[in-house]
């Protein structure tokens, strides 16, 4: 099930940015002459679709995806998605908004392409030349490996995170999470996957990608990445599942049942008559203090 997630409303012109283009845009071209579109490709944000038509007329297999000028959003998973340019002018919630629809639109083993301006010497809103209205623009710094920088733009490469292998804390099943295992969404700072031993239908993860066994040791930016992301998940366990209620949990230190040192939420699924008694919810677990 693929899940569009809405925009703040605060940032209502970013798509004005877009421009008119007669030829490919250097990324595509740069991404073209490598053979790095492979199979089905998906460009997210293409604005008017100039690279869509183009890259379309030279054998690509391409659909394009923009809130504003191509609406309908793609209801299957790509080899390759390319965002040329768009998270420059979102602000960080939509940017973290924007990550996570690429994440959950990219095959298991697929890639994706961000291609970030180096040249802005102004951030913030301005107000457009030719439409008038307020315009928003930020750099933009990934923690993906880059593939190309010049004094223009960067493009970075982007993979599940559990396609990477990480020297560090091998021993951990969240910083080295098996290669199989689907991913939910995934942020810069944190991803979601299903439990592997659910104790109901649907029980997802929202894990930190920064190895930390404490949540109150992780930054607030962090913990509210965590939360940011649980929304989401939440969004999309209602509308699969259709639970008729959660549970929200984080297990802190051994003596409150943490086994695996990382930081991560349980989002549990509730569905009526899975228990016999469900009142009391998170106090049963002291069962004694239950009732009350």
């Amino acid at each position: 099930m693929v899940l569009n997630f809405y925009m703040t409303k605060h940032n209502q012109y970013s798509h004005l940015t877009a421009k008119e283009r007669e030829t490919l845009s250097f990324p595509a071209k740069l991404l073209l002459s490598k053979s790095l579109l492979i199979g089905d490709v998906l460009d997210f944000g293409c604005g008017f679709g100039k690279d869509v038509e183009l890259l379309k007329s030279k054998g690509i297999c391409i659909e394009g995806y923009d809130k504003h000028y191509f609406p309908n959003y793609p209801t299957k998973t790509f080899d390759t998605i390319i965002c040329f340019y768009v998270l420059n002018v979102l602000m960080q919630e939509e940017q973290a908004n924007v990550l996570m629809m690429i994440s959950q639109l990219l095959k298991p083993t697929g890639k994706a392409y961000f291609a970030v301006r180096r040249d802005l010497l102004y951030e913030g809103f301005r107000t457009h030349k030719i439409h008038q209205k307020p315009t928003y623009q930020c750099n933009v710094k990934l923690g993906y490996k880059s593939i190309f920088e010049n004094a223009s733009c960067e493009i970075y490469v982007y993979k599940h995170y559990n396609q990477h292998y990480r020297a560090e804390n091998i021993d951990c099943p969240f910083c080295n999470p098996e290669p199989e295992r689907k991913l939910i969404l995934e942020s810069a700072t944190a991803y979601a996957m299903f439990d592997k031993f659910p104790v109901s239908k649907g029980h997802a993860l929202i894990i930190s990608k920064k190895h930390c066994p404490d949540y109150f040791e992780l930054t607030f930016k962090e913990q509210s990445a965590c939360w940011f992301m649980l929304n989401k998940v939440r969004e999309i366990i209602k509308t699969e599942f259709n639970p008729d209620g959660f549970n929200v949990g984080i297990n802190i230190n051994e003596s409150a049942g943490q086994t695996i040192p990382h930081v991560h939420i349980h989002l549990v699924p509730r569905y009526r008559g899975d228990v016999k008694e469900p009142r009391g919810g998170i106090r049963g677990l002291i069962p004694d203090k239950r009732s009350y």
